[in-house]
């Protein structure tokens, strides 16, 4: 009986240990520093402040909009006063700094990004969150045979590019959930690597990473929010 209960007491010591070096492995884990592009826009925006609470670096980037991003870091701020979060007007300067860059502009305006930032991209993770949409929200400008996630892989081929984001609504990261269930969020892309990095992020920002292939697979989930649209 007694060495039954000196055994029990070893693993559960063992367990203990393990459980805290787990976690002072996550604490001892590297920043990543992450370029939002267009974070004054409403999915930019949410995305920021769903991810200020990790381990990020976050630079936030509006052109044209530069009150309405220090707005939104002083909101983020004010909920979490540990974020670390800044401003920043430069694209190159900002992607030259990120571990990770999230495209959050309008597909007409990703063309403009790619060029850019393409020098100061190269083997970075590239997220593209944009859909396609025409003007009538009735359809995509891409072919079936094409996505814009791809169209920005050929943009920026020395880039990883991700498709992640693309199927939530903003108003979805202010839960992560509907009806009481977290909600999955689609993650699609070509480097195993960079697909479980951007699987924590999308964790961290509250929702549940469904990895659902390479980047081919965008064009599903791009033609899948035009379909959440047309029943909405």
């Amino acid at each position: 009986m007694l060495f039954i209960a000196c055994t029990q007491w070893r693993e559960a010591r063992v367990q203990i240990s393990f459980a805290i070096l787990k976690e002072e492995k996550r604490k001892m884990k590297t920043k990543q520093t992450i370029a939002i592009i267009g974070a004054s826009g409403n999915m930019g925006s949410a995305i920021s402040k769903s991810i200020s609470g990790g381990n990020y670096r976050l630079l936030l980037l509006a052109d044209k909009e530069e009150g309405k991003v220090r707005n939104l870091i002083s909101s983020i701020q004010d909920i979490n006063p540990s974020a670390d979060v800044e401003f920043i007007n430069c694209s190159r300067e900002a992607s030259w700094e990120a571990d990770i860059i999230i495209s959050a502009v309008p597909y007409a305006a990703e063309k403009e990004v790619a060029e850019k930032i393409k020098e100061v991209a190269n083997q970075k993770i590239v997220i593209s969150i944009t859909n396609p949409l025409n003007k009538t929200f009735d359809g995509l400008e891409t072919s079936p045979y094409m996505s814009a996630a791809e169209e920005l892989q050929k943009l920026l081929p020395n880039s990883k590019i991700i498709k992640a984001f693309n199927t939530t609504f903003a108003h979805d990261f202010s839960t992560g959930q509907t009806d009481g269930r977290q909600l999955d969020s689609f993650i699609a892309g070509n480097d195993e690597e960079a697909l479980q990095t951007v699987s924590e992020l999308v964790s961290t920002a509250g929702f549940n990473p469904v990895i659902a292939g390479d980047l081919s697979v965008s064009r599903t989930l791009e033609s899948l929010l035009l379909q959440n649209i047309s029943h909405n």
